[in-house]
């Protein structure tokens, strides 16, 4: 369903109110629409606008202005009402790619968030490397090709925001019995570490019981499937993470007060990490739309960050990728753009699922 501007807020507060996965197209320039919207009724927002300098995009807009200043202010102004309409609990991912100019990289991604950070107040939780994996023909000579870009996981306050990390874990690896011993599901089954205990002289005789025993609870644990693996910090064996300061590392102070410590792997797999290798979408099959942004990017911020019955918003839909896989994880959503034939491709799109 396509609606215009001058009815969004009266259709957005009716679609919010209603349990269909339709989405809700609005066309419309981003800030007018969302100048328009009630605050607080979206729980997630994740946009790619365009990015500034590449390419004349349809009905003009955003990322055609004579200087990047100009581009990340107007960016501004609509991430501010974007802050607005979210929920106190909700999230903001946001894609952008860099340009250069005059041959300088202008750094456009990261000038951009600081200032969200500094003039807005955003919490920026995660910055997200998008490994594009193969990139477009390059033929300059005096530097790399480009292959990244940047995806960043905003939200509105450090604390309160939903966030499950379950529904984004990988699916772990099985703990086995070889010849009687509990093996974990990387091959870790204790030997080393009680050779290690039995023969380190940086322990006491009371502190290597203490350690003997925490480990055979910790394998107890790995059998029961409280624990998918671990790995064992002993004093004298291994060096401590992250920082040797018992100021800054608790598992420092650990392993001078107890001698050992514990890294312990979550049951229910692992969360994924910052790097993200996804292919861009075909830009050689299709002719209406050149941003590369594909469904998998869409995936893991709204599987860990919009609830099940949350609300999506995507600002600069284009031919609506993330509105199809709002979609397709149950979620409802709306999505603003100011080209009527993009948003045509979009319902299409959209509409063959439904």
């Amino acid at each position: 369903m396509i609606t215009n501007i001058t009815d969004a807020r009266d259709r957005i507060q009716e679609y919010a109110l209603k349990g269909r996965l339709t989405p809700l197209f609005i066309q419309g320039d981003a800030l007018d629409v969302l100048r328009r919207c009630s605050s607080g009724i979206f729980d997630f927002c994740m946009t790619s606008p365009p990015y500034w300098g590449k390419r004349e995009y349809h009905n003009g807009g955003i990322g055609l202005e004579r200087e990047y200043a100009d581009y990340i202010s107007n960016l501004l102004d609509i991430f501010a009402e974007v802050k607005r309409v979210l929920k106190e609990s909700g999230s903001f991912w946001l894609n952008i790619g860099d340009s250069y100019a005059d041959k300088h990289l202008v750094g456009v991604p990261w000038r951009l968030a600081i200032k969200m950070m500094d003039e807005q107040g955003w919490t920026l939780r995660n910055s997200i490397v998008w490994n594009k994996v193969k990139g477009g023909p390059d033929n300059t000579l005096d530097r790399l090709r480009n292959v990244h870009e940047d995806i960043f996981h905003f939200v509105k306050y450090p604390r309160g925001y939903y966030y499950n990390a379950d529904a984004i874990r990988s699916t772990p690896k099985k703990t086995r019995v070889v010849n009687g011993s509990v093996v974990s599901a990387t091959g870790v089954s204790g030997i080393r570490y009680k050779r290690q205990i039995e023969f380190t002289t940086a322990l006491s005789d009371a502190e290597k019981a203490d350690a003997m025993a925490a480990l055979e609870e910790m394998l107890v644990s790995v059998t029961r499937g409280d624990v998918a693996d671990f790995r064992m910090i002993i004093r004298g064996q291994q060096r401590t993470t992250h920082s040797d300061s018992e100021r800054l590392s608790g598992r420092a102070k650990e392993l001078k007060d107890k001698g050992f410590y514990f890294l312990k792997y979550h049951p229910n797999g692992s969360k994924p990490s910052d790097v993200w290798d996804i292919l861009p979408e075909d830009t050689q099959k299709r002719n209406n739309h050149f941003a590369p942004y594909p469904e998998d990017l869409c995936k893991i911020p709204i599987l860990a960050t919009c609830p099940h019955d949350g609300l999506v918003l995507d600002p600069f839909c284009g031919t609506g990728t993330t509105m199809l896989v709002a979609s397709q994880l149950g979620r409802r959503s709306v999505g603003i753009d100011l080209a009527l034939e993009y948003l045509k491709i979009a319902e299409r799109k959209c509409g063959t699922l439904l």
